[in-house]
């Protein structure tokens, strides 16, 4: 079987924790070869992130159009993107990858707390980028954010459903940071929840992004994107479990990879 080919658009973490460190442990743990499309530069430990360099826009799209046209692109995740410039220089980078399935976690706040899209950006992702995503993977506080007034309102499953029309292919709307363990998943014909065990011991940070690489993986696999969804739930649970608690001295990243599995 070819190698799956995955390119994750989204920034880089210099604490190797989250961003595009993580999307490529991740792509490595499922078996396919990992590209990136960097978006952002940041300098950010366990514990906080101290700034962050943009991308110029076309720089971004240049990053995709060498890898489109000398390897090619079976999946794509889109992490973090941080403004309207960059926002549509992904819309545009995203035309060069075909049929390619797309997988958006719409990143808007670190587990630092810091802010990683501008307050003025909510409206191009959600206008630009989510109806051309196959799969959007917000945790809760981002979903509410995307659908707007009267989110608080609604439980879960209608947050999905409200997520789902705005465009996107499915929707997986996730616990967030140990919010809560179930998952919920919503398409355009079915719904369903999909449980986890909550790891009060282990490491969470870069969980969401690695939720949505090992989906992004498994979308190119051929799964389809319930399939894809609870072998992406799985994966990230594991890696929570494995976390490394004893890197830096914030919150410690997960590990995919189960370095520490066996110890």
């Amino acid at each position: 079987m070819t190698i799956p080919r995955l390119l994750s658009i989204a920034g880089s973490d210099s604490g190797g924790g989250a961003g595009i460190q993580a999307d490529l442990k991740a792509f490595a743990r499922c078996g396919g070869h990992g590209m990136t499309a960097i978006t952002a530069i940041t300098a950010q430990s366990t514990r906080e992130i101290l700034a962050v360099h943009p991308i110029p826009p076309e720089m971004i799209v240049d990053q995709v159009r060498a890898v489109v046209a000398d390897i090619g692109v079976d999946a794509v995740k889109v992490g973090m993107l941080g403004s309207v410039a960059t926002i549509e220089a992904v819309e545009r980078a995203l035309e060069l990858t075909g049929s390619a399935p797309v997988v958006l976690d719409p990143v808007m706040v670190a587990e630092s707390g810091a802010r990683l899209l501008e307050r003025e950006a909510i409206d191009a992702l959600r206008d630009r980028l989510l109806p051309r995503a196959d799969v959007v993977t917000p945790n809760l506080q981002e979903a509410r954010v995307l659908v707007g007034d009267d989110a608080e309102a609604l439980d879960p499953v209608r947050l999905g459903r409200a997520v789902l029309t705005l465009g996107s292919g499915a929707v997986v709307v996730t616990g967030g940071h140990r919010e809560q363990t179930i998952d919920v998943y919503v398409d355009a014909g079915q719904e369903d929840e999909l449980p986890g065990e909550r790891q009060p011991d282990g490491a969470a940070h870069g969980s969401g992004c690695t939720h949505s690489s090992a989906l992004a993986a498994h979308l190119a696999l051929g799964f389809t994107p319930l399939e894809a969804a609870r072998a992406a739930k799985e994966i990230a649970a594991a890696a929570v479990r494995h976390g490394l608690r004893d890197i830096g001295r914030g919150a410690g990243p997960v590990d995919v990879l189960a370095l520490t599995a066996g110890r």
